[in-house]
């Protein structure tokens, strides 16, 4: 799956966590840390309003979808983008991915989408790939709860309902559309992961 050798470079970077400085971090500010007995249950956090590189997908498993969106955009941070420059590794790689009205199933169209670096934050380069969208979101108040694994329809309802019970008022936050955080490669088994609430505008 990852034998491009256009990928190998980033994928790696992606995967070498004993070289943190060649990750840029999305910055934010944390607003209140929820903790009980010593575990952290969730952050509070406000991510300010940033150009994000966006790629839609709706393949039959959301495993693919996420995979298949990585990929091209990683194709786009290799040098396919009109600045013909890698433009260096942002994490989390994160996905918008949505639910029915009842939060018991996930919908398959998701979003999958890069935090452009903000040396280019001003001037982001054009994507070769026309299904590369880039986007500015507004600033975003998250809910926002660590996990580890593979994350799949199961595991991601999951972590919808475990952060819902665990909030005060999960009805501030849109309550079909998530974001799925990935602090390490989509191909690695035992995953870093966030799941994110947003808080309504």
């Amino acid at each position: 799956f990852w034998k491009d050798r256009e990928m190998a470079e980033p994928i790696q970077q992606l995967t070498r966590n004993n070289n943190p400085q060649e990750r840029q971090t999305i910055p934010f500010t944390l607003i209140q840390r929820k903790e009980k007995l010593g575990d952290l249950l969730y952050e509070k956090r406000q991510y300010g309003k940033a150009k994000w590189a966006c790629i839609k997908m709706k393949e039959k498993q959301y495993e693919q979808s996420i995979c298949l969106g990585f990929m091209k955009l990683m194709r786009y941070i290799c040098e396919q983008n009109s600045s013909g420059l890698y433009l260096g590794i942002t994490i989390p790689i994160v996905t918008i991915v949505h639910t029915n009205e009842s939060q018991s199933e996930m919908t398959p169209s998701v979003t999958v989408a890069y935090y452009l670096p903000e040396v280019l934050q001003d001037e982001p380069p054009h994507p070769f790939d026309s299904d590369i969208i880039i986007e500015e979101w507004p600033s975003t108040i998250v809910y926002s709860r660590s996990f580890r694994g593979i994350t799949n329809e199961d595991s991601i309802m999951r972590e919808i309902n475990l952060l819902a019970e665990i909030l005060e008022s999960p009805e501030l936050c849109l309550q079909d559309t998530f974001i799925i955080a990935g602090y390490t490669n989509p191909a690695a088994a035992n995953r870093h992961n966030e799941i994110w609430f947003l808080q309504r505008p």
